[in-house]
């Protein structure tokens, strides 16, 4: 899914973790990912995907506004700290771009999947693959592989009735259009309507003042919410994967995603994905999991 509320404190910026810019013979398309029809031999050097850029120069990066932990810190994209700032720097530097070359505009989180023409070359905002929304936009390869997880209020009963049988009878919150909406409604199927809301913030609230009994987000932003945002609030377990993940978002058949599917390619091959997902999401990650 994705979104929370209220930053956390700094660490450092990523420095070493991004390695020497490279490149990799790889451009084919993980699954969920799609690529527009160009070449995959097609040159991505800084000089030869200037035409592909919204603007010549500079690589435009989107993300939503507010932005939180683990993803971002301090509500501030450019400062390279929180795991999704420090992909999208990682991702330039691949590309031969240097941090000044990266300039960052808001688009909502709601429209970022919508149809369309886009004002940025890439969105990264915990964005996941879906079908449906690859008809209207084009994502790349995983940069992330998401797990839902259930949040809910110490001392309620779901913390300690969770079987399969018990969790249709909860009454659950979400976000308008994500996936852990989706996730209620076609794998844990409550027999009750699970509540929508504009904003995670919105769910948030309505579980603390006792309105749903439950929200379902991805485990590292379910943790934080517990551990540090919600009062009372516990991470009561997460669910098996479904192969669901998050991709940069770019509009419908935008070349550039080959080049950029092949930085990804490098910064798996060498060991700097894992290394920002150890030092951003390690401590949100090690859960039980249990059947929805």
């Amino acid at each position: 899914m994705r979104r929370i509320i209220v930053a956390a404190a700094a660490t450092t910026l990523i420095g070493s973790a991004v390695a020497a810019c490279g490149t990799t013979t790889s451009s084919s398309t993980a699954s969920g990912g799609s690529s527009p029809a160009a070449g995959a031999a097609a040159s991505c050097t800084h000089a030869s995907i200037q035409n592909q850029l919204y603007t010549k120069g500079v690589l435009t990066v989107a993300t939503d506004n507010p932005v939180y932990t683990p993803w971002f810190e301090k509500n501030k994209p450019s400062n390279g700290l929180g795991y999704e700032s420090a992909v999208a720097y990682a991702i330039a530097h691949q590309l031969g771009f240097s941090p000044s070359q990266v300039t960052w505009v808001s688009e909502p989180f709601s429209s970022s999947y919508a149809p369309g023409p886009k004002k940025f070359d890439f969105d990264i905002n915990e964005i996941s693959y879906t079908p449906q929304r690859a008809q209207a936009v084009t994502f790349s390869k995983s940069y992330y592989d998401v797990q839902q997880a259930i949040v809910a209020l110490k001392g309620s009963p779901i913390v300690t009735h969770h079987t399969s049988a018990d969790l249709k009878k909860y009454l659950y919150g979400d976000q308008v259009g994500t996936t852990g909406l989706t996730y209620i409604t076609n794998n844990i199927q409550p027999t009750q309507q699970p509540k929508v809301f504009d904003t995670l913030s919105e769910v948030s609230a309505a579980l603390e003042a006792h309105r749903i009994d439950a929200l379902i987000t991805d485990t590292p932003t379910a943790q934080y919410m517990a551990s540090a945002q919600l009062k009372h609030a516990v991470l009561v377990a997460q669910f098996p994967t479904v192969g669901e993940h998050y991709g940069l978002l770019f509009h419908l058949g935008n070349p550039l995603v080959t080049c950029v599917n092949k930085a990804i390619d490098a910064l798996k091959a060498n060991g700097t994905l894992q290394q920002l997902q150890q030092k951003y999401l390690q401590i949100y990650l090690t859960f039980p999991t249990i059947q929805p």
